[in-house]
């Protein structure tokens, strides 16, 4: 890659890991409701599974979709089913407080790598930058900068909205405060959630 080329991808990579998504929305619910430390894992898990994924995607993985279209619907139906389950148990948190008759827990590293395969925003991302950033002249080299600059560039990003929901939930004190903040968390996640599936099944694919 050159220098253009890197920079390119590097504000690529900015862009994407910054904005609202399933990641973020999940991180700052968590960061609120456990705290920045015990989310780390969860931080952690987003920066090394999406950039796996990216690879993955990358060395032909995508080309399964491509002769099965039927498979990317099947997996996007399920990953938004499963989204909606997190978002109601997003929404239903209202406490920091977590007991022993309260089974709620911020994800661990490998659960959060492999959200990575169920979240419409990544299969976006990693298809986008695919297809736009890389040549096919260097495209492995590419590729592996690419996945690499993408967990370097992600960590902070992602972290920056589990943070985030730390000092939003110092300032919510009132378990009331907290059940609305969640609701709001969990509503941000099924906008993320429906937004890409219903553009993916009004759009003109034939599957």
């Amino acid at each position: 890659m050159s220098s253009a080329e890197l920079m390119a991808a590097a504000m690529f990579a900015l862009v994407t890991s910054i904005t609202p998504g399933p990641n973020n929305a999940m991180l700052m619910a968590s960061g609120l409701n456990f705290g920045f430390v015990r989310t780390l894992p969860h931080i952690i898990g987003i920066s090394l599974g999406f950039p796996i994924m990216l690879m993955a995607v990358g060395l032909g993985f995508g080309g399964l979709f491509d002769a099965w279209p039927i498979l990317h619907r099947i997996l996007g139906i399920l990953g938004a089913i499963y989204l909606l389950y997190l978002a109601w148990q997003i929404a239903r948190a209202g406490s920091l407080e977590i007991d022993a008759h309260n089974a709620a827990r911020p994800m661990t590293i490998f659960e959060a790598a492999i959200f990575q395969w169920v979240n419409p925003k990544a299969w976006i991302v990693a298809t986008g930058a695919v297809a736009v950033l890389l040549k096919p002249e260097s495209f492995e080299f590419g590729l592996v900068v690419l996945a690499i600059l993408y967990g370097i560039i992600n960590l902070p990003c992602v972290a920056l909205w589990a943070a985030g929901g730390e000092v939003i939930g110092r300032a919510l004190t009132q378990p009331r405060q907290r059940r609305i903040f969640n609701i709001l968390m969990a509503a941000l996640l099924v906008a993320s959630v429906l937004l890409p599936l219903f553009m993916s099944l009004s759009g003109p694919s034939a599957y």
